[in-house]
């Protein structure tokens, strides 16, 4: 039998498995329930966050035996033909190969009809900002007065190219970036059921590196499974990966807070002989020194850190060899170096000399110690002019007399 990967074997087959989207699935199945579902509906949302799969859902629970029902059965025929996308009454079209005008007038010529099977027809267009104006065009009067039958569902990452004319017709659902500790828990319970054991910090790699994309977290997470025979290690998972492991990041970041620019070098040089990516590396550099200065100002809040628990003491020592400021400064510094590193030919090099610059940047010196050296200052001025004895000083030249004349001669008195 042929292998599913983990994005099919794993997809959601109910609203209730839907991972990070519960506000669609809530109003969703409110408005099953309820018997408020619109004609038409546009998910957006970035690649790989469940509009697809919510599009498909949708047309489930509208089309099942026991339905309209907010949870499908997956048993029927309607819902086990729609999960295996050969259901005659849904059609799901890719807009970007179907987007001129005579796709949509073909769609149109069968709308009118009733299902062959199904409670409704149901229309899903992946991608339709690919759409073409003259195809949007010959959508407006379709949705604006459709058969009572069908269903729209639309699909776009880019929803700023759908017309407003298309939009005004749908209910609009926005797709969120699915939270990292939410990507990482739905990947330990794929490990656990197929039995692979991993560490904490290869989940997070995978759920740091999906960047919110479920679908990318579980498409890296076949990738390492293979890697893995069995056993997940942070260390290998990003050798896998071609990114820096988290022992390697810390080292560089070590180097730069300390001052040691020959430890950063070396660190470097090993990263570039281990081919990561200059620009990844930059980034999750930013992403740690980001870190070690959440945890100085809200060391209590562990939602808003990215590390595991062998990582966390480490950390806590690391950013308090220097003082918060010092760390704004250095995370200021190395965040520029993100967008130089993008625009150089020579990457690694800008890298290396953008952290050295770093590790041997000058003391930066704290305000208060600057206003105790000025009003240092300030009073020795003000007793060296006390005592007259500076041009600020008050202080007459007593050596002549009040009408003598600079020149000589005692002034007028002198020569009468």
């Amino acid at each position: 039998m042929a292998y599913t990967v983990f994005a099919r074997k794993y997809r959601p087959q109910t609203f209730e498995d839907l991972v990070g989207q519960e506000h669609v699935a809530r109003t969703l199945r409110n408005a099953i329930a309820s018997d408020r579902v619109a004609h038409a509906f546009l998910f957006t949302g970035v690649r790989g966050v469940g509009k697809t799969t919510s599009a498909r859902l949708l047309a489930k629970c509208l089309c099942c035996e026991q339905g309209p029902t907010a949870t499908p059965c997956n048993v029927c025929p309607p819902c086990v033909d729609i999960t295996a996308s050969v259901d005659v009454d849904v059609q799901e079209i890719d807009g970007a190969s179907n987007n001129g005008v005579d796709d949509v007038r073909r769609l149109q010529e069968s709308l009118p009809y009733r299902p062959q099977r199904d409670r409704f027809k149901i229309v899903i267009v992946d991608e339709v900002h690919m759409l073409s104006t003259g195809a949007f065009n010959a959508f407006l009067k379709t949705l604006e007065e459709p058969p009572p039958h069908v269903k729209f569902i639309f699909a776009t990452t880019e929803s700023h190219k759908v017309p407003v004319t298309i939009r005004s017709r749908c209910q609009r659902y926005d797709f969120r970036l699915i939270p990292q500790a939410v990507v990482a828990q739905a990947v330990r319970r794929i490990l656990d059921t197929e039995g692979v054991e991993a560490d904490d910090a290869a989940v997070n790699l995978v759920a740091n590196e999906a960047a919110g994309s479920m679908r990318d977290a579980l498409t890296l997470l076949d990738q390492i499974v293979a890697f893995g025979d069995g056993k997940l290690v942070g260390a290998e998972v990003a050798q896998t990966l071609g990114i820096a492991a988290r022992e390697s990041l810390f080292a560089v970041v070590d180097a730069a807070l300390t001052g040691d620019g020959a430890a950063v070098l070396r660190a470097l040089h090993v990263l570039a002989e281990q081919g990561v990516d200059t620009g990844h590396l930059s980034r999750q550099l930013v992403q740690l020194l980001r870190d070690l200065v959440v945890l100085r100002v809200a060391s209590d809040v562990d939602e808003l850190l990215d590390f595991v628990d062998a990582e966390r003491e480490r950390a806590r020592a690391l950013a308090e060899k220097v003082s918060v400021l010092e760390l704004q400064r250095v995370f200021a510094a190395v965040s520029k170096l993100v967008d130089d590193v993008a625009v150089s030919s020579q990457p690694m090099r800008v890298l290396e000399m953008g952290l050295v610059r770093v590790a041997t940047r000058p003391p930066l010196e704290e305000v208060s110690t600057l206003l105790a050296r000025l009003a240092a200052v300030q009073k020795a001025l003000s007793d060296w002019d006390g005592g007259g004895r500076g041009p600020l000083g008050g202080g007459a030249d007593t050596t002549r007399g009040a009408g003598s004349d600079p020149r000589g001669g005692g002034g007028r008195g002198a020569r009468a």
